[in-house]
C-alpha cells in the first residue's frame, strides 16, 4: 500500500509538471484569478504569464532560526565576523571530529557512557556552511530582536506534557516525534525551515495548483491557485491555498493536525508563505506563523533559497518502521521486567 500511494502520488507531480510545461495544457480557469497584473521585464514568467518559480531550490544555512544570547543586540554581523562565524561553526558541527574525542575518552575509561548522538559521521550531515547573504544573525526578522515569542500558558502546558511522553516508556507510537515515526520531515513544513540534511525543495507549477515537493520525507504540497474553500479536515501538512500578488506566490495554511513539525504549534497555528524569484539564481522564502495558543505573538522568518541542479532522491525514512517496532518491543520488554522485578524481591 505504501509503495502504491507513492506511485499515485509521484504520477499525480509529475502529470501536474507536464501539464505545466504545455503551453496546450490549458483549463477552464485560463485566465487565472488573482495572477499578477503588473509585469516586470525582468521576471521570468511561465508561458501563461506567472512570474516562473519552477527548480529545486537549496535552503541550507548555518544561520540559525533564533539570534543566538551571545549575539543579542546584534542584527548583522560584519565580513570578518560572518567568516569567523563560519569557520567556528564548521569545527562545532564537525562530527567526526567529536566521534575521535569520544572514542579516545572511551579508551582511555573517561567516557563510560553509549547513545546514539553521534550514530551519523559527518559525511552524512549537510547543514550548510555559509550564514545568509545579508549576514544577519538570525533567519527570524521580527520580532526584532530575532527570537521566537514566548510561549503562552497554554503552550507552556502543552511543551511540558510533550516532553513528559517523550522521557518516559514509550505506550505507544503517539508517545514518538513525527519526525521519529516519519510522518513528517523536520525541515520539510509548512513552514519550511533549515535542518541537518535533505534542504532541499522542488517548485512545479500548473496554471491552476503549484507543488512544492521537499526532499526531506518525500513530501508533495499539491497547492490549488484557486478560491475554492477550506475543507476544514484536519491533515498532518494542513490544508493550504495559493494566490498570486504581484510577482510574489502567497500560500496561506490553515486546518493542522494536533501534531506538526513545527515546535510547540497546535491545530490552530495559520502559516503565511511569500516565494519571490529574485533572480535566475535565486528565491526569496518568507513565512510568518501565528498561533495565539502557542506564542504570544505572530512571528516572521526570512529564508533565502539557491538553485541547484538536483534531482532530488527518493528519502525513503525507516522503510516498514521497523525503527518503531523496536522502541516499542523494547519499552514492552522494560515493563515486563520492571513488573517481575518486586515478585523476585519477595521470593528471597
Amino acid at each position: 500500500m505504501r509503495l502504491l500511494r507513492l506511485s499515485m502520488l509521484f504520477a499525480l507531480t509529475i502529470g501536474v509538471s507536464l501539464a505545466a510545461q504545455s503551453p496546450g495544457g490549458q483549463s477552464a480557469t485560463a485566465a487565472v484569478k488573482g495572477a499578477p497584473v503588473a509585469r516586470k521585464a525582468t521576471t521570468l514568467r511561465t508561458p501563461w504569464g506567472a512570474p516562473d518559480l519552477q527548480g529545486i531550490w537549496d535552503f541550507r544555512t548555518i544561520t540559525p532560526m533564533e539570534r543566538p544570547p551571545e549575539l543579542a543586540g546584534k542584527a548583522t554581523l560584519t565580513e570578518q565576523e560572518a567568516a569567523e562565524y563560519e569557520r567556528r561553526m564548521a569545527e562545532e558541527r564537525n562530527a567526526d571530529k567529536h566521534h575521535d574525542t569520544k572514542a579516545r575518552r572511551q579508551a582511555n575509561g573517561t567516557d563510560e557512557t553509549e547513545d546514539v548522538a553521534l550514530a551519523y559521521n559527518d559525511f552524512w550531515w549537510d547543514r550548510g556552511t555559509k550564514v545568509v547573504g545579508t549576514r544577519r544573525t538570525s533567519l527570524i526578522v521580527d520580532p526584532p530582536d530575532g527570537r521566537i515569542p514566548p510561549l503562552t500558558p497554554e503552550g507552556q502546558k502543552r511543551m511540558q506534557a510533550d516532553e513528559a511522553k517523550r522521557e518516559r516508556i514509550a505506550e505507544g507510537p503517539e508517545d514518538r516525534s513525527v519526525g521519529e515515526r516519519c510522518i513528517l520531515g523536520f525541515n520539510a513544513g509548512p513552514p519550511i525551515t533549515p535542518g541537518g540534511y535533505n534542504q532541499n525543495v522542488q517548485i512545479i507549477q500548473h496554471r491552476d495548483y503549484v507543488v512544492l515537493f521537499n526532499e526531506m520525507v518525500h513530501n508533495a504540497r499539491i497547492i490549488p491557485l484557486d478560491a475554492r474553500p477550506l475543507l476544514n479536515v484536519p491533515q498532518w501538512v494542513g490544508e493550504s491555498r495559493a494566490r498570486w500578488e504581484g510577482d510574489t506566490l502567497v500560500i496561506e495554511t490553515k486546518n493542522f493536525h494536533q501534531t506538526t513539525s513545527l515546535r510547540g504549534s497546535s491545530p490552530k497555528m495559520h502559516v503565511i508563505e511569500r516565494l519571490t524569484r529574485v533572480d535566475p539564481d535565486s528565491l526569496a522564502y518568507e513565512f510568518t506563523v501565528d498561533d495565539p495558543t502557542t506564542w504570544t505573538r505572530p512571528w516572521t522568518a526570512q529564508v533565502p533559497m539557491v538553485k541547484t541542479a538536483g534531482p532530488i532522491y527518493e528519502y525513503a525514512c525507516h522503510e516498514g518502521n521497523y525503527g518503531m517496532f523496536g522502541i516499542l518491543s523494547g519499552a514492552r520488554a522494560i515493563e515486563k521486567k520492571q513488573a517481575a522485578a518486586p515478585k523476585k524481591e519477595s521470593s528471597k
